[in-house]
């Protein structure tokens, strides 16, 4: 069975969230996007937790469903604590089979952090450890690494990362088999280093509201089933795991470095000749993620290693209506339109990924119609994005899509804002 999964999201109980993203919405948004197997997100939040027994039906096979969407149990974490003499920042997504077993590792994080203050928890306990307990807990359940080059709070991070994989879990390290690549990232990028080469590099939204789920997501085609899923992911299974679906990295908010506050932008070969310091006031640079792929990368971009999980690139829908249109993403122009072409045409991916384009042009006009045929050839202009404003992918000649706010930058307990 082929389907689409988004494993990474957010409820209204995490921070800086949309009070929308509660299990009735997230199914419904899922099922106009065409996503079949969606997240749960914040498992440990005591209010969700109770949520999720009210609103999902147990599958039987490691997955709960709410009407047509199925959905996967977990939570992504932040782990603060001290190793190899430095403080170390980290997110963490667990992913369990059960409710039950929510219940038991969520009693098991109590005791390192405050579960009710936000969904996705600040906790005083090291990856390694954790992924220990949680799996004496289970053995079922498992634990990906989140959006692994992002500067602040990741495995890689350039602020509090590691500068490997066995820094972090140590002689666990062959059970985390799985490596979210986040926004600023695709797999070429991730190719570079060959300490990924034996692990399943996916790709999910990490949405806090409904209308950016699926912004990047994963294409299987096996059983949709905990067990099944989680053997596809740990075996890097070729022909049950078909793609991934990816922003274009320049549109992620950390691709390039730079300073905000200065509006200072800078490709990594640019800071590097700056010593990594603004030119403005000389502070340090936000340094991004491209540049830490290439401070860890041990191949050159020619160097393609065999046998990786394809992947294609997309642009999220709403963007490049409001492109097309110039009205901005949020406006009731660009809802209309989304709403006129999902309704005629089906699902957004089976819009971006499959429907001819005469039958876009037909719904949407030609600009639109042209901007998704772009987009399935490459075609794209890219401004990139730094610092934590989101780069711009300009799909349609003579578009007038601009470059979104600068989010807030992530406070003492790694929150990030809107997205």
């Amino acid at each position: 069975m082929k389907f689409i999964a988004d494993l990474h999201i957010h409820s209204k109980f995490s921070r800086a969230t949309s009070r929308d993203m509660d299990i009735p919405a997230i199914a419904e948004f899922a099922r106009v996007k065409g996503i079949k197997l969606v997240a749960t997100g914040d498992f440990t939040h005591p209010e969700y937790q109770k949520s999720l027994a009210a609103n999902l039906t147990e599958t039987g096979n490691g997955l709960y469903s709410h009407k047509d969407t199925t959905f996967v149990i977990n939570v992504e974490v932040n782990n603060i604590y001290s190793a190899h003499g430095r403080l170390r920042r980290i997110h963490n997504i667990i992913f369990v089979p059960s409710l039950e077993t929510a219940r038991k590792v969520s009693a098991l994080l109590a005791r390192y952090g405050k579960l009710e203050s936000d969904g996705r928890p600040t906790l005083s306990l090291s990856s390694y450890e954790m992924l220990a307990r949680v799996t004496e807990i289970d053995e079922r359940a498992f634990i990906v690494p989140s959006h692994i080059w992002t500067p602040w709070f990741s495995l890689f991070g350039s602020n509090s990362g590691f500068d490997s994989i066995e820094e972090c879990f140590g002689d666990l390290s062959h059970r985390v088999f799985a490596y979210e690549t986040g926004l600023s990232s695709d797999p070429p990028m991730n190719w570079l280093l060959s300490a990924l080469d034996k692990k399943t590099l996916v790709s999910n939204s990490d949405a806090h509201s409904p209308s950016r789920l699926g912004r990047e997501a994963n294409v299987f085609d096996c059983e949709p089933d905990f067990d099944v899923i989680r053997k596809v992911l740990e075996t890097r299974d070729r022909n049950r795991f078909l793609y991934t679906i990816e922003f274009f990295p320049e549109e992620g908010k950390y691709h390039y470095d730079g300073h905000r506050s200065c509006n200072v932008v800078m490709a990594p070969e640019q800071a590097t000749a700056s010593g990594d310091t603004c030119p403005v006031c000389g502070r340090k640079l936000t340094i991004g993620v491209l540049h830490r792929v290439y401070d860890l990368a041990d191949r050159k971009p020619d160097q393609v290693p065999k046998d990786m999980i394809p992947f294609k690139h997309l642009v999220p829908l709403e963007e490049i209506i409001a492109e097309a249109t110039g009205h901005g993403r949020e406006t009731a122009a660009v809802d209309k339109l989304y709403k006129d072409m999902t309704t005629q045409l089906g699902p957004e991916f089976e819009i971006l990924l499959e429907t001819p384009v005469a039958d876009i042009t037909r719904v949407a006009g030609e600009r639109v119609g042209q901007g998704i045929e772009r987009m399935r050839r490459d075609e794209v202009q890219a401004t990139p994005g730094y610092d934590g404003v989101f780069g711009v992918i300009s799909v349609v000649p003579g578009g007038a899509r601009k470059q979104a706010e600068p989010e807030a930058e992530p406070d003492k307990n790694g929150q990030l804002g809107l997205f």
